[in-house]
Parts: structure tokens; sequence; C-alpha cells
């Protein structure tokens, strides 16, 4: 089955009316019919700004709360759109922004664009383990968890950029 046959059929059974649909789908963003993980990227952003304030420790339960519920979401989704990891689905992507733009030593345009291009190219790129995760791990937490390392090798380059910018 080409691509276009697969977000033709994700596009066939998803269901925005569906809560878990629309939060799975990024609120519409990874709807796009061009770089939908971009798209949702981009979209977990101005969601971060809400609760960037939170004290560390609950921004952290937050993230595992958005992890462990995202793996619910992911699944679901992909149960009910007969896919895996579609590129539709880009919840995983909130996660990874989120966790990527903690990491930012000031909330500025800079900042925030270099944490946002770090995490695509990890995310795109997928180097290893990042890779063997995304082919080998099924179901949600499979969905979930290559981006959460994308986020942690992003992490890492932001704080090593924080001492040369």
């Amino acid at each position: 089955m080409t691509k276009q046959e697969r977000n033709r059929d994700f596009k066939k059974y998803v269901q925005l009316t569906n809560p878990i649909h629309l939060l799975a789908v990024g609120l519409g963003s990874g709807m796009s019919p061009i770089m939908p993980g971009t798209m949702g990227s981009a979209m977990a952003i101005p969601l971060w700004l809400l609760f960037d304030g939170l004290q560390p420790y609950l921004y952290w339960v937050f993230i595992v709360v958005a992890f462990i519920f995202g793996c619910f979401l992911c699944q679901k989704t992909s149960d009910d759109t007969h896919t895996h990891d579609s590129g539709h689905i880009v919840w995983d992507e909130f996660v990874g922004m989120w966790i990527t733009l903690f990491f930012i030593p000031q909330i500025s345009v800079l900042w925030i664009a270099i944490a946002f291009v770090a995490f695509r190219v990890f995310d795109m790129a997928k180097p290893w383990p990042i890779r063997w995760f995304d082919k080998r791990v099924p179901g949600g937490f499979g969905i979930m968890v290559d981006d959460v390392i994308a986020a942690i090798f992003s992490s890492l380059t932001v704080y090593a950029l924080t001492f040369i910018i």
C-alpha cells in the first residue's frame, strides 16, 4: 500500500468529532497534507506556553501523564483507523516538543526555534537508537517512545547549546 493510500484510509476512518481522535491528531494539526509531524510540533508550542509556568515537578507529572495518556490515544486512534503510527497522529510530537522545550534557558523566539529545529531533526532523521525503537516497538507505546527518545537527544542538544549561545 502506498503512502497516499494509507493517508486516504486514515482520513476515511478518523473522526475529528471524537475527542480521542482529535487529541491524537493534535487538534487537527496532524491532518495537514504536508509535513503533519512538523505541523503537530508547531502546534505544541502555544499549548506549552499555557503550562510552562508550572513548578518543575508538576511539569514532569504533566509530561508523564501526557505520555501515558498518549499511549492510549495513539493506540486507540491507530486501531480505529486501521493504521500503525500514521504520520497524522501527532500527540507523540506534542509530548516530544514539551520535553525539549523544558530545557530551553529562556522563553524567546530564538530558543523556541532552536528547540523546534532540534526536535524535528532528530524525529525525522531517527538516528540510532530512535529508529530501532520506531521499527521494533509496537502499539501506542511504540508510537510514543521514539519521540521521547528524539526529545532526549534534542534536549541534550539544546542544553549543550546553552554553553555556546
